[in-house]
This record gives C-alpha cells, sequence and structure tokens, in this order.
C-alpha cells in the first residue's frame, strides 16, 4: 500500500491500481469490550478445570453465576478460544474436514524413551485486557518442554515456527496432536513428513489420548497465569518463559519419581 499521506495519489486511486475495496483502507480493528473479556477469561477458568464440558453447560454454569450470556455466544466465544469439549468419542468440531485425519497411534504404545513421542497443542492465555494463543510442544516420556511460541492470532504461522525450531534441535518417531485445522494443514502435514515424523491425531477417548497437555494446560494456568494480569504480551511472553524454565529444570514431577523433566530428558 502506498503512504497515501505522502503520495499524490487519492485514496480511491490507490485501491483502484491495487484492486482493493475502499471499506478496507478504512478498517480498524475494534477491540473486544470489556465484557467479552471477563466472559472469555472465566470460560476459559471452567474449561481448564473441566474440558469434558460444552458450550451447553458452560452458559449454564456462567448464567448461575449471574453472568446472562446465550449458549450460541458461548459457542461463538469457544471457537474464537480454539476450545473444544474433550468427549468420550470422535471429535469432530475442530476438524478442517478437506485435510486429511491420520489415526491415533498411541493406543496400546509403551513409551518408554525420550524423542519417542511428542505432543502438541495449543491454549488460550488471558491479558487483562484481552488474550493470546500459546503452542507448546511436549516430550511425553520426560515432560519436557521442547518448545512453545505465543500470538495473538490464531492463524497457523506461530504454530509452523515452534515446530520447526523444535526439528531443528531434534526429532521425535511420533508427533501427536488433535484433529484442528492447524495440524491437519497442509504445511504442518509436510513439515512433520519432510522430516520422517510418523503423525498421530487424537480419536475416541480423547481425554486420555491427550491427558499429559492438558495436565500442562492446567499446571501452567494455575502456577503462573491466573496468578498474574499480564497487562501486555511481553509480559505475558516474559511470565510463560518463567515458568516453563521453573517447570522443566525445578519442578519435580511425581510420575518422574520427582526428578525434573530436563534431568530425565537430558539423560
Amino acid at each position: 500500500m502506498l503512504d497515501w499521506q505522502s503520495t499524490e495519489l487519492p485514496l480511491t486511486a490507490q485501491a483502484d491500481i491495487l484492486s482493493l475495496n475502499r471499506s478496507h483502507l478504512y478498517y480498524k480493528p475494534v477491540p473486544p469490550s470489556p465484557e467479552e473479556i471477563r466472559i472469555k477469561h472465566r470460560i476459559d477458568e471452567i474449561y481448564t478445570q473441566h474440558p469434558f464440558l460444552g458450550s451447553r453447560r458452560i452458559a449454564a454454569i456462567l448464567n448461575r453465576e449471574d453472568v446472562k450470556v446465550h449458549r450460541n455466544t458461548v459457542q461463538k466465544y469457544m471457537r474464537e478460544m480454539g476450545l473444544a469439549a474433550i468427549y468420550p468419542g470422535p471429535n469432530l468440531s475442530k476438524r478442517n474436514l478437506q485435510h486429511r485425519i491420520y489415526p491415533y497411534l498411541l493406543r496400546g504404545l509403551s513409551i518408554d524413551r525420550v524423542n519417542q513421542v511428542w505432543g502438541i497443542d495449543i491454549t488460550y492465555i488471558r491479558l487483562q485486557s484481552g488474550w493470546m494463543y500459546l503452542v507448546a510442544i511436549l516430550d511425553w516420556f520426560s515432560r519436557y518442554v521442547i518448545d512453545w511460541e505465543l500470538d495473538q492470532s490464531l492463524e497457523l504461522p506461530f504454530v509452523l515456527e515452534a515446530v520447526r525450531r523444535a526439528l531443528s534441535d531434534c526429532k521425535p518417531e511420533i508427533m501427536n496432536s488433535d484433529q484442528g485445522s492447524h495440524f491437519t494443514s497442509t504445511e504442518y502435514i509436510q513439515l512433520l513428513k519432510a522430516n520422517e515424523v510418523r503423525i498421530s491425531m487424537d480419536g475416541k477417548n480423547r481425554a486420555v489420548d491427550n491427558i499429559f497437555t492438558e495436565r500442562l494446560w492446567r499446571s501452567l494456568k494455575y502456577e503462573e497465569v491466573y496468578l498474574h494480569e499480564y497487562t501486555s504480551p511481553k509480559e505475558a511472553r516474559r511470565g510463560i518463559h518463567r515458568y516453563f524454565e521453573f517447570y522443566n529444570h525445578y519442578r519435580p514431577h511425581q510420575s518422574l519419581d520427582y526428578r525434573t523433566p530436563a534431568s530425565v530428558y537430558t539423560a
């Protein structure tokens, strides 16, 4: 786009040259209302504690708490937040049906070494006046957070960036994810195939399939995010970086005989 303040070309002429609708040039994003932020933050808290609840039940809880909101609004917000209830059957709500769905490869598999299975997922991170999205890659054997990235939108690039960084250091035998559009996208699939990583996707009994990542999100939110009111993306990034350093290198895990994820991963 030309700098309309320094050029003699009128804005209408610039739009015609670039084949753009003039209305787009005047558009300014409308920030979310305080009420929308408040409702989304509370939805995140309820979902983190009870990830099997869908929009209907979450709407009922909110209304019981005197937060007057229609189920359709909750459904819309959950879709924007990248949340979907974990059902005990096939979860079709987040699939991009034009993209290929891969089978779940981990049922009955003995996970007994690092870099055998990595899991990847996305979660909602609240800010004082908005929100961000966090993607993290977790080694299932050691519970070590391999890499992560924050972004203010749910667009694909921040996911690919985290995956590329993780793969530049090491490669898993299997990468497991849900069936969301990020993980069924052509770019994501091609990236894993180019690195000879087998692809696994949650299917039936998804609550069990994704249990390690769900536990990571709960730990992160209760031990870090909900204890702080991030005022900016920079502050959120700093806080999450601090937490993952603690989680990987200092926080003992009962399931690891009270060792840290880093000590198990590097061993």
